[in-house]
């Protein structure tokens, strides 16, 4: 009966340590995808900006976010070649980067 019990009390670890390592798994997991918005006849260079969010239940969390913060950031006050934007998604949230570039 001894022998029993310490069977299940390890078959009952093994199983939390399984549930919480998928559990890890799933929060830590994410897809990120780049798509492009916006494109001009202005000159690709090196400057860059970035402008980033959080989005929780469709909420942006940063007031800031946009393409006149990202442009700010990255110095840029010329015009804007080309506007990227990043999205993360994990499972409860996502977060947004707006990529913008300029000469």
């Amino acid at each position: 009966m001894v022998n029993n019990l310490k069977e299940k009390k390890i078959m009952k670890k093994r199983i939390l340590n399984i549930i919480i390592g998928t559990a890890c798994t799933a929060v830590l997991a994410s897809c990120a995808i780049t798509l492009p918005v916006a494109v001009s006849n202005a000159p690709i260079g090196d400057k860059k900006g970035v402008s980033s969010t959080i989005v929780f239940g469709g909420i942006y969390f940063n007031g800031n976010y946009g393409v006149k913060d990202a442009a700010s950031k990255g110095k840029i006050t010329g015009a804007i070649a080309t506007i990227d934007e990043k999205t993360s998604n994990f499972v409860f949230f996502a977060k947004k980067e707006l990529i913008v570039t300029s000469k």
